[in-house]
């Protein structure tokens, strides 16, 4: 089906503004990619983009076929999961993302468990803890860790995740260890920071309830990892799921601070579209995850304690 295969390298080039990216994703060359849509633009007669040196955009053309090919593609999509589950032998790819701590010390080592039990299916993970779009960037899975986003997609609950404030000995030794959660004023505290991001404040579990805590300090990142790195090398206190620093403390590099109004706990979950769950691929993982991440949790939180 080229012509099918052109309307997808097409619609996600305009979705992600580059031949080179939407080839990417869809693992094509660029030169590829490129082949693609100059093959469609002579079909049609008409340009699709307006190319310059720095930008890719489409033309009034190109957008009201965008709009078009979307549906088709996206109705191609929704019909291949529907007869998914009539195969013995569930195939083709899973697209999912999740922040960057979870996915690479929970998610990235049990994808290939996944992929043995079905050899046929190629799962994409794509690290980020940024927020993302999962219908504006074609995903099919949202791992997350904190409030669900207020949306129309659907949810399943893993776990609450317990957090604590931590911190390297050397800041500690140096700074003093805070005693009371009015004390994190006077620490410098590394923030989880991008656009949009709510991680302006703490929440700390109390005897009278939820403290709110507003933090301040002088790094912040978009990044959970950079973050734990400033922390090892004694720049300030971080506020992280436990499973997330769990080996950090147990070699003694991070230390528990106000272990009695520890932070609350974040829910860990998936989010995914409603029609996603008709493909028995999308299914599959989503239950193989949950079980998995639970049972890797639960062994964790043992360790730890």
């Amino acid at each position: 089906m080229p012509y099918v295969e052109s309307l997808r390298v097409f619609v996600r080039v305009v979705e992600l503004g580059s031949i080179t990216a939407g080839g990417r994703d869809l693992r094509l060359t660029p030169a590829v990619a490129s082949k693609r849509i100059k093959e469609l633009e002579n079909r049609l007669d008409v340009r699709l983009f307006n190319r310059t040196t720095r930008k890719l955009s489409p033309t009034e053309v190109g957008q009201t076929f965008y709009e078009h090919a979307r549906q088709v593609v996206q109705s191609i999509e929704d019909a291949e999961a529907a007869i998914s589950g009539f195969s013995q032998s569930p195939h083709g790819t899973v697209q999912i993302t999740a922040p960057l701590g979870v996915g690479k010390r929970l998610i990235a080592p049990i994808i290939p468990d996944f992929v043995d039990l079905y050899p046929d299916v190629s799962v994409r993970l794509r690290l980020s803890d940024r927020k993302v779009d999962l219908l504006e960037d074609g995903l099919d899975v949202a791992l997350f860790v904190g409030q669900p986003p207020d949306s129309n997609l659907k949810l399943r609950k893993i776990t609450d995740t317990p957090r604590l404030l931590c911190a390297a000995p050397t800041y500690l030794e140096k700074f003093g260890v805070p005693q009371t959660p009015d004390d994190l004023k006077r620490h410098n505290c590394l923030l989880l920071r991008y656009p949009r991001s709510p991680e302006w404040f703490w929440t700390l579990s109390t005897s009278e309830g939820p403290k709110r805590m507003d933090v301040s300090g002088s790094y912040d990142s978009d990044d959970g990892d950079v973050l734990t790195g400033w922390a090892l090398a004694g720049r300030g206190i971080i506020n992280k799921p436990r499973f997330d620093v769990a080996e950090h403390l147990k070699r003694g590099e991070l230390v528990e601070v106000l272990p009695e109004t520890p932070p609350e706990p974040a829910m860990f979950g998936c989010l995914y579209p409603h029609r996603r769950l008709q493909d028995n691929k999308v299914r599959l993982l989503i239950d193989f995850l949950l079980e998995r991440c639970r049972k890797e949790l639960t062994k964790v939180s043992t360790q730890v304690e």
